[in-house]
């Protein structure tokens, strides 16, 4: 997913095509950020727009525009660049600003595409990680034991108690969640379940 904020302009047939890119992890997040470009850029001839929220490629959280443009010439080639670009969680808008000459209906899907393309040759990412909050409890004498698996699946320790058991909650990768959860079950002999917070 994207860094943050990202930028590029160029112009084509005189015509200026801003695209700015951002992370956004929810629909509602990237309807924000939509209407914060549209704001921004609320001189402009059009601000078209993709949105892909999950995993690289996947489809079922997606939304487009072609914002006045004829129909599928902006927001389904923004979208395709998203789709087969790797990344996931990222909003695109591409503002332009309309310089006197018709591109065509090629010329715009090459434009606002390309638009798009140029700005993920440049924009700085970061690999998102699906974490979950857990909570277990195991007896004091598999403390060590956890202590020393934890740092192995990426777990970070939020809170500890000691009662009857040692308690722990513990954030990590959802990925890690089933290591952690048979190792508990066999310190415990299977009386111990990691309970599932989030």
């Amino acid at each position: 997913m994207p860094r943050g904020p990202h930028r590029v302009e160029q112009v084509i047939d005189r015509s200026r095509f801003i695209c700015t890119v951002a992370p956004t992890t929810r629909i509602d997040e990237a309807q924000a950020f939509i209407k914060a470009m549209g704001a921004e850029f609320a001189d402009a001839t059009h601000n078209c727009w993709a949105y892909l929220i999950g995993a690289p490629g996947s489809t079922d959280r997606i939304g487009l525009s072609d914002d006045g443009e004829p129909h599928g010439t902006a927001g389904r080639p923004m979208l395709t660049v998203l789709q087969h670009s790797g990344l996931g969680d990222i909003a695109a808008v591409v503002t332009r600003y309309y310089g006197g000459t018709k591109l065509g209906t090629g010329g715009l899907v090459k434009a606002y595409g390309g638009a798009v393309q140029e700005a993920l040759a440049s924009l700085p990412t970061v690999v998102h990680v699906d974490t979950v909050r857990v909570r277990f409890a195991v007896g004091y004498a598999h403390i060590g034991a956890i202590q020393q698996l934890l740092p192995t699946l990426d777990a970070e320790v939020l809170s500890q108690d000691f009662r009857e058991q040692a308690g722990f909650t513990v954030k990590l990768p959802r990925a890690s969640v089933a290591a952690l959860a048979t190792t508990v079950a066999n310190l415990t002999r299977g009386s111990g379940a990691v309970q599932l917070l989030d």
